[in-house]
Parts: C-alpha cells; structure tokens; sequence
C-alpha cells in the first residue's frame, strides 16, 4: 500500500467574506510535494484573496491554510524564508536600481553568495543598472521572478508570475518553473494565461465567484485527449455554459 503524502500547501474550508459576493468561499485544496497546481478564474475571482491568506497578509474569517505543517496566518514570519512570491501588483522602491534592490533583498534573506541571483538576471536579462522608476512593466516583473527565486525556496506562490513578459520571456520563465518542478519544488501558480498553467502544472482548479467550482487532472486529460486538449477552450466552455452553478 503506498504510504499516505502530507501535503506541502493544504488550504481547509478557508473562507474570507467581504460582503457583497466578494471574497473566497469554502476553499479547500492540497498541493503536494513537487507538484505545480494552477489556479484559474478570471479578475475578482477570488485568487488574490486566495494568495494573501497563503502569505498570511489576511487573517480568514472561518478556516485554514497551511504551508509546510504550519498555519499561514500564526507563523506567517517562521514562513517567509521557505517561501518565493511574486504579488500581482509590483511595488518597488522607485528611487533604486535593479541592482541595487537585489543587493538589499539578498541581504535581507542573508544571502551570502551572490551566484544564484546572478544566474537568474542572466536568464531573465535584467539590465540591473536602471532605475526603477523608470523600468517598464516587464523589467519590474523580472525584478520580483528573481526576487521569489533567489533563496532557492522550498515552495513558490505566483499570482500572474508572467504577465507583462514578452512572449520569449514568457517561455523562458515556464521553461524554468518545469526546471524548479523537476528540483522537486512545490509551486502554486495564478494566472488568466492558458498556455502558462497548460504547459507548467499537473492539476488545476477553476475558481467563480469566490467558489471553486472545478478540478481538472491536466497531465490525465493530456493524456486521454492528446494534442486534442485545449485548456482555453475547456476553461471558456465551462464558463459558458454556467460550471458550478
């Protein structure tokens, strides 16, 4: 008999009511070891509440999630260094270069050896020598991929990881995700961008209106359908024709 895994993000009837429909419902999901479960809904789903609680900036009304065996709202600081993040919203320190951010961030982590996050500008070509203020939108999503990435964490939260990439960078960085899977990391993976969680997750759940009111087994359905699989169009069907309801 194979032994019974304890997952490595488990989120228990997590609920986070702000009135008005808004918020996340009865949330519940485990994400294993090594395993990248995508996260799919559109704007004002419910991901983002979902996310903030797994970081432990929001305190759920009812319900749990644990990252690792410890609870994410309680032992938020005892987490942080086990963890990689990249938020939806990047908010930087406009008067500093990339280089300079990177510098304070390593040292922050207590980051010694700087080869790691030398190795990640390099892959993701980040001219460290701009000034925030005045790096696009896709510079500055670099600045928090190399960020998440740099203490070579156990487990990584990604809200919108690529959005604002070029379509090179964009594989680039999916590329890399199957990379850190293979490492044997964990990963929770936000994003409206099919071929992102298509291409980088085994499972995924849809999320309507604060519920989740699907499960899909991508690497099963791959393999029953084939090149005939489509995400999108599983996704957008769902929606249509009222999944959940």
């Amino acid at each position: 008999m194979e032994k019974e895994r304890t997952p490595v993000i488990r989120i228990d009837h997590l609920t986070k009511d702000y009135g008005f429909g808004r918020g996340a419902f009865d949330i519940t999901l485990d994400v294993m070891k090594g395993e990248c479960y995508g996260f799919l809904g559109p704007n004002g789903a419910g991901k983002t509440t979902t996310i903030r609680h797994l970081m432990g900036f929001s305190r759920p009304g009812s319900g749990s999630a644990q990252i690792l065996g410890r609870d994410c709202w309680s032992q938020a600081a005892d987490l942080k260094n086990d963890i990689g993040y990249i938020p939806g919203e990047i908010e930087l320190p406009l008067g500093m270069t990339g280089g300079q951010f990177l510098d304070m961030m390593q040292k922050m982590r207590g980051i010694t050896d700087p080869a790691r996050t030398e190795m990640l500008v390099r892959k993701f070509r980040l001219d460290t020598s701009v000034r925030i203020r005045k790096m696009s939108f896709g510079m500055k999503r670099k600045v928090a991929i190399i960020t998440a990435f740099m203490h070579d964490p156990d487990v990584l939260i990604l809200d919108e990881p690529s959005s604002g990439l070029d379509p090179i960078m964009q594989k680039e960085f999916i590329d890399y995700v199957a990379e850190e899977r293979a490492r044997g990391k964990t990963i929770f993976l936000s994003s409206h961008i099919f071929h992102e969680v298509d291409a980088a997750c085994s499972r995924a759940a849809i999320i309507k209106e604060g519920h989740i009111v699907s499960e899909i087994d991508l690497d099963a359905l791959k393999r029953k359908e084939g090149d005939a699989f489509d995400l999108e169009r599983y996704f957008l069907d769902f929606y249509r024709d009222g999944g959940g309801e």
